[in-house]
């Protein structure tokens, strides 16, 4: 299944369509840490994680795991860790994935810089859940709860997440 993001908000799969939030600096080719740009391109969906102290797991052809409260993500391009998952308390910079918003109660992970690993092409760039104002994100691409859910009950480990340029 192909899910294809059209900037600025849409979201679509098979016959559904999603409104859709991105990163703040829109879509780039050129991606680089901290540029709070939305990738372009095709990414496989990797595994989904989610709060178990907030819902059930989600159903979903994908690999699928809990998240803990010490569960982190490393951004920082001079790690050995970068753009991976990681244990808190973690010296490097990093993105805590327990957070006190829900916007990582429903986490995606896409397939983007990690097969290789490039230091500073960007990190943790997810699906998720949106803010209720559909604030843009810092380069990932996230949609509301409910919409998440039924765009998970169809995915299996074929799905693709592709973002169109503008």
């Amino acid at each position: 299944m192909e899910i294809i993001v059209r900037p600025p908000e849409t979201l679509s799969w098979n016959t559904t369509q999603a409104r859709c939030v991105i990163g703040r600096g829109g879509v780039t080719s050129n991606k680089k840490e901290g540029d709070s740009a939305t990738p372009a391109g095709r990414f496989p969906l990797r595994r989904v994680m989610y709060r178990p102290d907030r819902r059930k797991p989600p159903f979903t052809g994908l690999p699928i795991s809990a998240l803990g409260a010490d569960d982190g993500w490393c951004d920082e391009p001079g790690n050995a860790s970068y753009n991976q998952l990681i244990k808190l308390p973690f010296s490097a910079s990093h993105e805590a994935l327990w957070r006190a918003d829900n916007v990582y109660d429903v986490i995606v992970e896409l397939g983007y810089n990690d097969d290789p690993i490039i230091p500073g092409l960007g990190s943790a760039i997810f699906m998720h859940v949106a803010r209720p104002k559909y604030d843009s994100t810092e380069g990932c691409v996230a949609l509301a709860l409910e919409d998440l859910l039924t765009l998970l009950s169809q995915c299996d480990e074929t799905a693709v997440l592709s973002v169109m340029m503008p």
